[in-house]
This record gives C-alpha cells, sequence and structure tokens, in this order.
C-alpha cells in the first residue's frame, strides 16, 4: 500500500492500523506523535485507527538528550 509520510510516498504492507505504520519504520508508539490526514492522532488510538492507500501521514519522533 502507499501511503505519504512525511510528505514522501512510501510502499508499506497491508492491512494496516497506525500502530502498524510505526513499528514498520521501527519507531516506538509513546515516542511519536501521529497526524492523520490533517489530524492529530492520540496515543491510544493508534491500534484502532485504519490506514488506506493515499493516506497522509506525518510522524513526529522525540529524541532524548541534552
Amino acid at each position: 500500500m502507499e501511503l505519504i509520510i512525511n510528505g514522501q510516498t512510501r510502499q508499506v504492507p497491508e492491512p494496516q492500523t497506525l500502530a502498524d505504520v510505526i513499528h514498520h519504520f521501527g519507531l516506538i508508539e509513546k515516542m511519536v506523535v501521529v497526524e492523520h490526514n490533517g489530524n492529530i492522532v492520540s496515543r491510544d488510538q493508534y491500534r484502532n485507527v485504519t490506514v488506506a492507500a493515499g493516506d497522509k501521514i506525518e510522524i513526529v519522533h522525540f529524541v532524548g538528550g541534552g
């Protein structure tokens, strides 16, 4: 399935939830904020939101350090 992630077209396996997409890229759910088609999604909904081909997803990954 083709998604637009952070402005770039990416291929991911289907079917997918936002949680599946996050894990596909090796990210940890509690370390990211996700916008799906212009709407910020709360972390407790990542497993409930299904994505479809062509969806636009923005993922912001938090990095610790000083």
